[in-house]
């Protein structure tokens, strides 16, 4: 019989800005039969994110940075292909940080099993539920609490956080304003998803469309760009207002230290609250976020949308569509076929 391979990316240097193809090596090894406790997973649908990028610098952030040499970390769906563990058999889904490559050796502790759902595909996983739809789920409920009447402004609104943050601020009776970067994704959020408003930050004044927009002031920021944009809207917050910091996606490439905000005294004078959140911090009560979110895409209330790029040879080109813009939706890499 012949030798399974398995395809990996491996972590060849630190990126300096956007991710190069360089920063990388495409590694072939065979596949290890799993020891006594080991589980073998065989990767389906890769995860990109930008926290990916994070994971890449030199030094902690929640995690430790992935080292150089080492598989790039990634969270994954797959299949189980053998185990001996007792508690995963063979053909079962699974999710973890099963890392750019098409087969992992996994601890079975770093392993969740996937819920079939009939209405929805198995992409749903990450483009819904999992950490995507947890994450807008926990970061707006329980940090921004929002209330009927208030206004939430979304940065970076398209993206597959802050799409689901919107339309769960809609459910819970506010005004909401999506920033995005094209006029495609504003009127996606507007006519799609419900969105009171949406400005195009590369053709609009961001300052002069938030006054327009939110003539009552805002009080609520749920914040994926950071930089110029978390600035502009401090400057707007109301009394009390909640800054959820849930992503800081215009720095996360920047080559030297980036200033501000300029507004921070804002949050003195109208005692302000800013939290940042990770949405690890919220596994235990997981359960709770995918029944509500499942729920509400039953009801109508919630849409996603997913872009699937085939073949992990392509991962490494494809996540700087995370920083460029480019991406639509929930960026997702098809690694192997659906069992």
């Amino acid at each position: 019989m012949a030798t399974r391979m398995n395809h990996q990316w491996r972590l060849a240097a630190r990126p300096a800005g956007l991710i190069k193809e360089s920063d990388f090596t495409w590694r072939e090894e065979p596949v290890a039969d799993p020891a006594d406790g080991q589980v073998l997973v065989r990767n389906v649908y890769l995860s990109l994110d930008p926290t990916n990028r994070g994971w890449l610098y030199d030094m902690p952030t929640y995690m430790p940075p992935v080292a150089l040499g080492e598989v790039m970390r990634g969270f994954a769906i797959g299949v189980v292909e053998d185990s001996r563990d007792a508690g995963f058999q063979p053909g079962e889904l699974v999710q973890g940080l099963l890392g750019w490559q098409e087969f992992a050796l996994c601890d079975p502790a770093g392993l969740t099993k996937v819920s079939r759902y009939p209405s929805l595909p198995v992409t749903a996983n990450f483009g819904l539920l999992g950490h995507i739809g947890l994450t807008a789920y926990f970061g707006l409920l329980d940090i921004g609490k929002p209330r009927p009447g208030e206004t939430l402004v979304v940065t970076g609104a398209a993206g597959a956080v802050g799409s689901i943050a919107g339309q769960i601020g809609k459910i819970e009776g506010c005004r909401v304003v999506g920033v995005a970067g094209s006029d495609e994704k504003c009127r996606w959020i507007t006519e799609t998803l419900g969105f009171d408003a949406a400005i195009n930050y590369r053709t609009e004044s961001l300052l002069e469309a938030l006054k327009k927009h939110c003539p009552n002031g805002i009080d609520i920021d749920f914040e994926n760009v950071g930089g110029q944009a978390l600035d502009t809207v401090l400057s707007l917050i109301n009394q009390k207002a909640r800054i959820v910091i849930c992503g800081l996606i215009s720095q996360y490439n920047a080559t030297r230290p980036v200033p501000g905000p300029y507004k921070f005294s804002n949050i003195l004078m109208r005692r302000a609250r800013v939290e940042g959140f990770i949405v690890l911090d919220y596994l235990a009560r997981a359960e709770e976020g995918i029944s509500k979110l499942v729920q509400w895409h039953q009801e109508g209330k919630i849409q996603y949308r997913i872009e699937l790029v085939e073949g992990l040879e392509n991962a490494v080109k494809a996540i700087n569509k995370l920083f460029d813009g480019s991406h639509r939706g929930k960026l997702i890499v098809k690694v192997s076929e659906e069992p």
